[in-house]
């Protein structure tokens, strides 16, 4: 290449960026700057509250023991028994 054909090349190549670069700014345009309100959160503490007895209390129903309903003698309920 010529040095005519670099410096036109670059050139070219430079108005095209700056053409892109000024179209997407026009097509895009710029963030408005807006305010925003956010909550604030509460500040944790080391406090535990009891629980609430509706829930938690003595006679209520205690999920991790196992349920057993029926007879358990048939353990391999897919097999036809041959």
């Amino acid at each position: 290449m010529k040095k005519n054909e670099i410096a036109i090349l670059i050139l070219i190549v430079s108005i095209s960026l700056a053409a892109a670069y000024f179209l997407g700014k026009a097509i895009i345009g710029e963030p408005a700057s807006k305010s925003v309100k956010v909550e604030s959160v509460e500040k944790i503490t080391a406090d535990v509250k009891e629980p609430s007895q509706r829930v938690f209390n003595n006679t209520g129903i205690n999920p991790t023991i196992p349920i057993v309903i029926g007879n358990p003698s048939n353990q391999q309920p897919f097999t036809d028994g041959r």
